[in-house]
């Protein structure tokens, strides 16, 4: 009887390659990674600041930064000016993204709305939000209701176009196997369309996260006598640059907040992704 050796096989040629970038992107990065970025700026900006390079009034230190926030911190400052910003951003960025996904589902799911809807959709999504922050003040008055709204149109339309294209690349497989176990039209929207379209759903939140910051910190400039957006306007306006710097601060860490947030809700809803 002839023996016959058995030997493993190796992945040669194109296979090979692609089994070893795959093994390349699945490699795990050191956590230590992620803020290093930030560090060696921050360090650089002390550097330059230390030898004198840029003077303290264009562009203060780090550690003057600092400081000058727990001074802010400790007297009740920051934290007045930022609870205004948190409510107003809420509000808005809770109603537009509400009625996005309502909007976009409906569209979605319906040819006439579509054909009536999404042309008015198209034609206003162009026009930058903060232009028509005026007309809103003039309609609305200059409280509360008018910046609330002029973030909640800003969020609206990313929100509407994601979950409208989520909706229209549902599989027609899913829904057509729905339907023949039963399903009303509550339950396909409920059960296959929205866990369906949650990817792009949320994609369109996070992409008007960002929209709602820039809407909030302009319409806090124009109008507002507390908030971010107006503590930098008049911090900017006394050449207090420092404090200046402790209001983009706290803005940079709104939106990291912001994303965490939304990560997490992407982890939770959409686990499979």
């Amino acid at each position: 009887m002839i023996e016959i050796e058995s030997r493993p096989t190796q992945p040669e040629g194109k296979e090979f390659v692609v089994k070893n970038r795959l093994a390349f992107i699945d490699k795990k990065i050191p956590v230590y990674l992620a803020p290093l970025g930030i560090i060696v700026l921050i360090a650089l900006w002390q550097i330059v600041c230390s030898v004198g390079l840029v003077s303290e009034l264009t562009l203060p230190s780090p550690y003057i930064v600092v400081t000058t926030g727990w001074d802010l911190i400790v007297d009740g400052t920051l934290w007045m000016e930022t609870k205004a910003s948190i409510v107003r951003i809420f509000s808005g960025y809770l109603l537009g993204c509400i009625a996005g996904i309502v909007v976009g589902i409906l569209f979605g799911i319906s040819k006439v709305s579509d054909r009536i809807g999404m042309p008015i959709i198209n034609l206003l999504y162009p026009v930058p939000k903060i232009a028509i922050l005026p007309l809103i003040m003039l309609w609305l008055g200059i409280g509360e209701i008018s910046k609330v709204t002029v973030i909640a149109i800003g969020v609206f339309f990313p929100v509407v176009y994601n979950t409208y294209t989520g909706v229209s690349q549902t599989s027609r497989l899913l829904i057509n196997v729905a339907m023949t176990f039963g399903a009303n039209r509550w339950d396909l929207i409920r059960k296959v369309i929205l866990p369906s379209s949650f990817p792009m759903i949320l994609s369109g939140m996070r992409i008007s996260a960002g929209t709602a910051l820039l809407l909030l910190v302009s319409a806090e400039m124009v109008a507002a006598q507390h908030g971010i957006g107006a503590f930098i306007l008049l911090n900017a306006d006394l050449l207090d640059i420092a404090k200046v710097l402790v209001g983009v601060s706290v803005l940079c860490v709104m939106g990291i907040l912001f994303n965490q947030v939304l990560a997490w809700l992407e982890k939770k809803l959409i686990p499979w992704k």
